[in-house]
């Protein structure tokens, strides 16, 4: 399965570098995600960076790959416009809602799909489900709130977990939350994680869902957009 995995992981890249080139300017600057599948697009749009200004990373990580190809990066201070953002997930459902934060940059992220006109996730098949909350959901805390924060989430319903050893780029803490599925598909349980003191971000993607998915399945790239978006 791994080997089978990465192929769909490097095929939906591919197909993503095509997307972007087919939509973008010259000019314009692309924001780029975190993770194993936007390693890829990273790898393949490096071959392409004479076709746009430069790019802004939603990590640490992406940045230094970006700069090993010799990509321009820029902070989304120093731009005004995002064209494109580009990004994995952990979790799709059919709403196009995400779970994202596998990676701990799951802040930095929606920032950088806020700010971008236009949100494309990709993914391969294993990514798709009927419903939010099988994958732990992320949440970005301060670090002296971590125990308070857990409590609260337990109140929620979740089954809270300290990923211990990870600090973000924001200098904070990862707590992971099990037990919350099936989750809802409005934007109740992302907004009531938000309220809690001491949570930055919590890694759904609903108030803010993609605009389109590439998926890639064993019968090739699937392409589904978001009509309330439209």
């Amino acid at each position: 399965m791994g080997d089978t995995q990465t192929g769909l992981k490097k095929a939906v890249a591919e197909a993503a570098v095509k997307y972007t080139l087919d939509h973008l300017d010259a000019d314009a600057i692309i924001g780029i995600g975190t993770g194993s599948t936007a390693n890829f697009f990273i790898d393949a749009i490096a071959q392409e960076r004479h076709r746009f200004a430069g790019t802004v990373a939603s990590s640490s990580v992406s940045e230094e790959r970006l700069r090993c190809f010799n990509v321009d990066v820029f902070q989304l201070n120093q731009v005004a416009e995002i064209a494109l953002y580009i990004d994995g997930a952990d979790e799709i459902n059919a709403q196009l809602q995400l779970i994202k934060g596998g990676g701990a940059a799951l802040t930095r992220e929606k920032i950088v799909a806020a700010a971008a006109k236009k949100f494309i996730c990709i993914a391969d098949e294993s990514k798709w489900v009927d419903a939010l909350g099988m994958f732990p959901l992320p949440v970005e805390v301060i670090p002296m709130a971590r125990s308070y924060v857990a409590r609260e989430l337990v109140k929620l319903g979740g089954d809270p977990v300290w990923r211990e050893g990870i600090t973000t780029d924001n200098g904070n803490v990862i707590i992971d939350v099990h037990g919350l599925y099936p989750m809802p598909c409005d934007q109740s349980l992302e907004h009531a994680i938000n309220q809690i003191a001491g949570v930055v971000c919590n890694g759904l993607f609903i108030s803010r869902p993609a605009d389109v998915v590439l998926l890639s399945t064993q019968n090739g790239i699937k392409t589904h957009s978001n009509r309330a978006r439209a």
